[in-house]
């Protein structure tokens, strides 16, 4: 018989990639969300009726169990970013994860992967690194065996980091930025998905796996290759922390007294928190070498998403593979 995967928030931007390499493998994927029906998108990544988008909320027992109902295995790729609401980073990342720990290990699930970060840690200043920290240790309590891959900032055609700043190079010949002189080691979204397969079918150890790519840059060099591969010059600003400190607790106001109806455009509070450390596999970490992947790099991959934040958008893109042809 063919086996069952549940995964939660499995049309965003990471848990799509895991569901469609998971309908390739043979698996038949529930892929658990709040809005099923904006979900549909995921249903042609199998054959009829393969892949079905389930409606879930990770912060109530009932829903995430139903969901999870003859599951062989399950993957959690719910996070925020951001609070809103009653999805705060303790009712999502923390207690959201500890749910479906706990229920997978009641209903004999076979195995688990749990998407968490790099930087989780109890002890840290950020609220998001403490829930994800928090979040790692109750899944490990209920659910020993887990698989928990800790990405760095994760990159692919859907990502909200090189789009986000290659969309505001178009508008002015400034592109400001939080922490340039702090650290990442980029993932490609697909190679965390080979990761998590690994850890579905068990060909993964138990065990904790930090995920970063053959390539760790600056937030400034990240900027200056992607706006090498767009064709645009902008001159990457720097805001200090202690000015980006108050500018994001302005709007984390703003925010708050209009109950949501505005949103912070900028980083909150916490974001420019976090951005004040390295995002890069620690010596010492299991990564991608113990799993048998060798990580794509940005340079292979950045192309062929970005190229419509050119000057002459699909058109540049057109010329540089009649170049191509012509070599």
């Amino acid at each position: 018989m063919t086996k069952l995967v549940t995964i939660y928030g499995g049309s965003g931007f990471v848990g799509r990639y895991i569901a469609l390499r998971l309908a390739k493998e043979g698996w038949r994927v529930r892929v658990a969300v709040r809005r099923p029906n904006d979900a549909i998108f995921v249903k042609p990544y199998g054959v009829v009726g393969q892949v079905e988008p389930v409606l879930c909320n990770i912060r109530d027992d009932a829903s995430v169990a139903a969901v999870m109902q003859g599951a062989d295995a399950v993957v959690n790729c719910v996070g925020i970013l951001a609070e809103d609401g009653k999805n705060s980073f303790q009712a999502v990342q923390h207690e959201g994860a500890a749910r479906v720990a706990r229920l997978a290990a009641e209903n004999g699930v076979g195995a688990l992967v749990q998407i968490s970060a790099i930087g989780a840690d109890a002890e840290s200043d950020s609220q998001y690194a403490r829930s994800k920290a928090d979040g790692e240790a109750a899944v490990l309590a209920h659910f020993p065996e887990a698989v928990i891959l800790r990405p760095s900032i994760v990159f692919g055609r859907e990502d909200a980091f090189f789009n986000r700043f290659a969309g505001m190079s178009r508008f002015g010949p400034i592109l400001p930025v939080i922490g340039a002189d702090t650290k990442f080691q980029p993932v490609y979204v697909d190679d965390i998905a080979r990761a998590a397969v690994m850890g579905v079918t068990g060909k993964a150890a138990p065990g904790i796996y930090e995920l970063g790519g053959p390539d760790v840059c600056s937030f400034r060099e990240l900027m200056q290759q992607m706006l090498q591969v767009i064709h645009r010059r902008r001159l990457i600003l720097n805001i200090p922390f202690f000015l980006a400190r108050i500018i994001a607790w302005m709007f984390d106001m703003l925010e708050k007294i209009t109950l949501g109806l505005i949103k912070n455009p900028v980083a909150t509070r916490d974001q420019v928190r976090n951005l004040a450390y390295d995002n890069v596999v620690a010596d010492d970490a299991k990564g991608f070498a113990e799993l048998g992947i060798e990580p794509v790099s940005m340079e292979a991959v950045l192309p062929d998403y970005l190229w419509r934040f050119r000057p002459s958008g699909q058109f540049d893109a057109i010329k540089d593979s009649a170049r191509n042809i012509r070599a």
